[in-house]
């Protein structure tokens, strides 16, 4: 009898151990947060999303707990400024030993956005101050939105969402180099446009044709560059964020990352919604991994209804992704629910 009493007690410490090494995450992990962003330093996730006024830096052990997670307005802009209104898809990153973070901003209208940055040498960037370094613009100075940075081989680089000209009604995929994390160096270089048909849905509301927008609007935005060893690939978002908004992905074939022909679009999309989910128009996120380094995480913002459209019903997302035994990333499908062991969620 206390042999089996002791076998008992043995059995219920092994399973409450293993529940307590895993760790659930369910989606969205925060009720509102358009174009999130993570970026993970040292055991901790840094987040940001769109708000429109200003800019807001959330920081966490673990992403299951955003939503209550520290918070802070790193930065409202003054009025009256080029970048005063309609502050969007904000990136953190860490960038030759400071921090940086990119938003689009306007003054009066959306033909206003371009790209700002501001630059904080503080070592925890909830604390010190940041201060603005002044608009990132290529040559033309072109509408820009969407910008993030990534390093190769000891260069800096900008991938970004365009125009091609000064109102176009159409949003390429553009990079170029960086001479230094707020300035830009050279042209830029066209590497995608909407051309396919699951990337030409863009049909733009009767109400919205009656305030002057076009009829059609074609998208390809939020890029985001991703690798996989020796693979590198940029991952961007098809379709205005009111239709199917989806994946689509870039691989680099070799060569010059300014080439564009070095370029290859794949034929489909590579992450679409998930209606038996509830995940609708899922896109415009980035990519993390879990600090002990051994699981690729993706975020990513969707509607819980095929008609919430751009608003702020969009949600944060999170879940792991692995590898294409060729080396493409295989995104799967969106997910409500995800069970992961607790080191790889973030927990320290």
């Amino acid at each position: 009898m206390k042999r089996t009493c002791l076998l008992t007690l043995f059995v219920l410490i092994c399973v409450s151990q293993l529940v307590l090494a895993q760790r659930t995450i369910t989606n969205p992990v925060k009720s509102s947060g358009p174009d999130p962003w993570v970026f993970q330093k040292d055991g901790w996730y840094y987040y940001m999303n769109t708000t429109g006024t200003h800019l807001r830096l959330w920081k966490t052990r673990n992403m299951a707990d955003l939503a209550t997670a520290q918070q802070k307005v790193i930065y409202t802009p003054p009025k009256g400024k080029a970048y005063s209104r309609e502050l969007w898809a904000p990136e953190i990153h860490h960038l030759r030993g400071k921090w940086y973070v990119y938003f689009a901003a306007d003054s009066l209208n959306n033909i206003g956005h371009r790209i700002w940055v501001l630059e904080n040498a503080s070592a925890d960037p909830m604390d010190g101050e940041w201060t603005l370094k002044g608009k990132l613009a290529d040559p033309g100075d072109h509408w820009a939105i969407d910008l993030s940075t990534f390093e190769h081989k000891g260069k800096l680089y900008a991938i970004w969402s365009g125009w091609e000209g000064a109102t176009n009604g159409q949003q390429n995929i553009y990079i170029a180099r960086l001479k230094n994390p707020w300035t830009m160096k050279g042209k830029r270089v066209l590497i995608s446009q909407p051309e396919l048909a699951w990337e030409r849905h863009g049909d733009v509301p009767q109400a919205w044709q009656k305030n002057g927008e076009v009829p059609k609007i074609y998208v390809n935005e939020g890029p985001e560059f991703l690798q996989n060893g020796n693979h590198r690939f940029i991952v961007y978002s098809a379709n205005a964020c009111w239709l199917d908004y989806c994946y689509g992905l870039l691989t680099h074939t070799g060569g010059s990352l300014l080439k564009a022909g070095n370029w290859r679009k794949h034929p489909q999309p590579v992450f679409t919604q998930s209606p038996e989910e509830g995940i609708y128009a899922p896109g415009h996120g980035g990519f993390f991994r879990s600090p002990d380094g051994r699981q690729n995480w993706m975020i990513y913002h969707a509607n819980p209804s095929a008609t919430d459209g751009c608003g702020n019903k969009r949600a944060p997302h999170v879940q792991p992704f692995t590898w294409n035994p060729d080396g493409t990333p295989n995104f799967g499908r969106p997910v409500r629910t995800v069970t992961v062991p607790a080191l790889q969620a973030g927990d320290n």
